[in-house]
């Protein structure tokens, strides 16, 4: 089982950027592939990023150009660097671990809710 916890959130201005981290620990398999997706009160689950073990990321459209996913494999952390934030990008974060085949399926997986290991999250709130 493997222990996720984020950090990084926080309040911005529209057009600021946040760093978002997610330290894991414990036992994960090496083919898993890591993301983050976001869930915003009366708003379906998004799934924001994925990145796999070649290092292939995948993002949602919505954020495309905007955020970059980054892992540093010794130090076991993932990254999420968003840019250029938005009111609408206002949600609470996870990070989530989840087996995969690529990172395009990934994303897909976790906008499915299909995953057994994800953290507590971190609250980012942009205001206009």
């Amino acid at each position: 089982q493997v222990q996720l916890v984020e950090s990084g959130g926080g309040s911005v201005q529209s057009g600021g950027s946040l760093r978002l981290s997610c330290a894991a620990s414990g036992r994960r398999s090496s083919s898993d592939c890591m993301g983050w997706f976001r869930k915003a009160p009366e708003k379906e689950r998004e799934g924001v990023a994925v990145i796999a073990n070649d290092g292939s990321t995948s993002y949602a459209d919505s954020v495309k150009g905007r955020f970059t996913i980054s892992q540093d494999n010794a130090k076991n952390t993932l990254f999420l660097q968003m840019n250029s934030l938005k009111p609408g990008d206002t949600a609470m974060y996870y990070c989530a671990a989840l087996p995969c085949m690529t990172s395009v399926q990934a994303l897909s997986d976790i906008t499915k809710g299909h995953f057994e290991n994800w953290g507590q999250g971190t609250q980012v709130t942009v205001s206009s």
